[in-house]
């Protein structure tokens, strides 16, 4: 309901003023639009204010007071990746909530334990490098207990699956890769 009605619908059940009459129904009239104004800001404000609702501007204020910012380009995605960053707290250093951080954060990599202050951490479904590699380090290293060894264990191509999957040298020249387009090349795995 616009706020002129409801100013209206409050003076009514007075019954001294003509709420009809030019003077008293366009000063209703523009101080019910000044509210509608200030209304339509409160509920932006409001809704850019919670991480669980905001859609532009909040995500990106919020964005603004972490070290680094997560991996992720819509804002919805963006704000869960900050609500995962935020769930961070004393009981947070188990395997099972670093992960949920690390994939929270929009991060496709999978930590798992190797043995004593040892991690591994791969990107499963990714051959070579992910892209922007040295950010997501940056991220899984800030997201990671400082006393933590980290092992990057990226996928390539062995040399087993290759002599498996290519019968001769020539059936992998006229795939015509380099070396690197090689070495991930698993599509076939």
């Amino acid at each position: 309901m616009k706020h002129a009605q409801c100013l209206r619908d409050l003076l009514r059940p007075l019954g001294v003023y003509d709420l009809e009459a030019p003077f008293n129904g366009g000063e209703l009239d523009a101080q019910g639009e000044a509210l509608d104004k200030v209304m339509a800001w409160v509920e932006e404000v409001q809704r850019e204010a919670s991480l669980a609702s905001a859609e532009s501007w909040g995500v990106e204020r919020m964005a603004e007071l972490f070290a680094r910012r997560p991996v992720a380009a819509q804002p919805r995605k963006l704000a869960a990746a900050l609500a995962a960053l935020l769930r961070i707290g004393g009981d947070s250093f188990t395997l099972a909530a670093i992960n949920d951080t690390i994939s929270g954060c929009g991060v496709p990599a999978v930590v798992k334990e190797r043995g004593k202050g040892q991690v591994s951490v791969s990107f499963p479904g990714v051959a070579g490098e992910p892209d922007s590699f040295a950010e997501l380090k940056k991220l899984i290293e800030d997201i990671l207990p400082t006393h933590l060894g980290i092992e990057y264990d990226l996928w390539y191509l062995t040399w087993m699956e290759l002599e498996a999957n290519f019968p001769s040298w020539q059936s992998i020249e006229s795939l015509d890769l380099s070396w690197v387009g090689l070495e991930t090349f698993v599509e076939f795995l």
